[in-house]
């Protein structure tokens, strides 16, 4: 926009020059052609770089003093030159420019005081052309106010599209963490849980093998079994699915992991209260890696001689797994233990709207609850 004054500025002092060399001015008004075109270059020289300058500082008084000083630069070009239009055109540029400087009601001030380089002139003639004045000086101010709310609104758009994309990277950022996390927690309850098996299998198998071969045989059988569950795990990880995948019921899926850790060598049971019903996806999930992980940790720290699944549904709103073993129970505060098994098992829970807890003595076993809404 100030460019566009500049311009303007420049084709009305030419317009100015034109005139009074050319054209003659209305009867009764003095001419002075070089000093209107002396008067008009200052007048136009502060109209552009004086501006621009004043245009910078934030101070009222030096943006008063500046539009009061043109607009007597003005009358004084207006009348010199016989009030020809590049005149006229000079003090429609100075309420372009006051608008910018000045609040709403002083930009109003010099609409009205414009008219008045006229006051020279014959009342009628004088009187219709201040009128025409204002009309335009009106017409000057109302364009400004117009493209100033256009470039005002463009820039808050602006804006609001720079806050929009630093929202949406950090959304992003927020979302890749949390798929790492669950990626970390599915490869650590999938696949750690899995190879913890397939190892005490292989143990199992080495034990009797030369002994019992046909146990060994059976043991590593289901080794192999366990390892391709393990491979599928990987895969699924690894390829980050995004739909989530078709689940089977949550009781038949915890008696396959009690089935397993009874396999690994601790007597695993199951068993379920109350009436089972759907449960919301992060929910299912989330109880089935507590029993993961909490069969886990029994196989490899408690050195329990049997565990315990119990999967509860009385609660009217909310469903209850606990893992519970007869081992060595914990000798430290849960929070403190390493690794991130439980990590995970509290992350899930609160993900699925739930709570973890663990209740342990040592030498008594260990108890892991975890809650869901359901």
């Amino acid at each position: 926009m100030h460019r566009a004054l500049h311009a303007l500025t420049v084709a009305a002092y030419l317009t100015l020059v034109a005139g009074v060399v050319v054209a003659q001015p209305p009867p009764g008004m003095p001419h002075s052609p070089v000093a209107a075109i002396v008067l008009g270059a200052v007048y136009a020289t502060a109209a552009t770089a004086g501006f621009s300058r004043v245009h910078r500082v934030s101070r009222r008084g030096p943006r008063i003093a500046f539009v009061a000083a043109q607009l007597l630069l003005g009358y004084a070009v207006f009348v010199t030159s016989g009030a020809m239009v590049g005149a006229i055109l000079l003090l429609l540029v100075l309420v372009s420019q006051s608008m910018l400087l000045l609040p709403p009601r002083g930009a109003l001030v010099i609409v009205a005081l414009v008219p008045f380089a006229h006051t020279g002139m014959a009342w009628r003639e004088g009187l219709r052309e201040a009128l025409g004045m204002l009309a335009a000086a009106a017409f000057a101010a109302v364009l400004t106010r117009l493209i100033m709310r256009e470039q005002q609104a463009r820039q808050e758009l602006t804006h609001a599209h720079e806050q929009l994309r630093e929202y949406a990277l950090q959304v992003e950022r927020l979302a890749v963490a949390q798929e790492r996390n669950r990626v970390a927690r599915d490869i650590h309850d999938g696949l750690g849980h899995s190879l913890t098996v397939v190892q005490m299998q292989v143990k199992a198998a080495r034990a009797v093998l030369g002994s019992d071969p046909d146990r060994a045989d059976a043991v590593l059988a289901k080794a192999q079994v366990q390892a391709e569950e393990a491979l599928a795990e990987v895969r699924r990880s690894v390829g980050a699915i995004r739909e989530p995948r078709p689940q089977a019921p949550l009781a038949e899926a915890l008696r396959g992991l009690a089935e397993q850790a009874s396999a690994a060598g601790v007597p695993t049971s199951l068993d379920v209260t109350g009436q089972a019903r759907p449960l919301l996806t992060a929910a299912q999930e989330s109880l089935y890696r507590a029993a993961q992980e909490g069969l886990t940790n029994v196989r490899k720290h408690a050195g329990a001689t049997r565990a315990e699944l119990v999967l509860d549904y009385t609660r009217p709103a909310a469903v209850r797994l606990e893992v519970r073993d007869d081992g060595a129970g914990l000798a430290a505060d849960p929070a403190e233990l390493p690794g991130y098994g439980l990590l995970g098992v509290r992350e899930r829970a609160a993900h699925a709207g739930g709570r973890m807890s663990i209740e342990s003595a040592p030498g008594r076993g260990a108890t892991l609850s975890v809650e869901v809404p359901g």
